[in-house]
């Protein structure tokens, strides 16, 4: 696992949108994201800990915009 100086680590987080998986299940797509969103999507976050990763990732993907935090766990699970 990557350690960073300030004690930071990276986080893997697995990610999709809800809204788009179920529209895709319907053969619809979503008026803004793509229909790849349907699948899972694995982000590397630098953070303290997992609370500050979720946190991070709710920043750049909201749980408003129907993006789900399937996993975290520490880079190279």
């Amino acid at each position: 696992m990557l350690h960073y100086p300030n004690g930071s680590k990276v986080f893997e987080v697995s990610i999709y949108n809800k809204d788009v998986r179920a529209l895709v299940k319907e053969n619809q797509s979503h008026g803004y994201f793509d229909d790849h969103w349907a699948d899972l999507h694995v982000h590397n976050v630098v953070a303290s800990d997992e609370i500050e990763a979720r946190a991070l990732i709710a920043e750049r993907f909201p749980p408003t915009d129907g993006f789900v935090v399937e996993d975290v766990c520490a880079s190279h699970c």
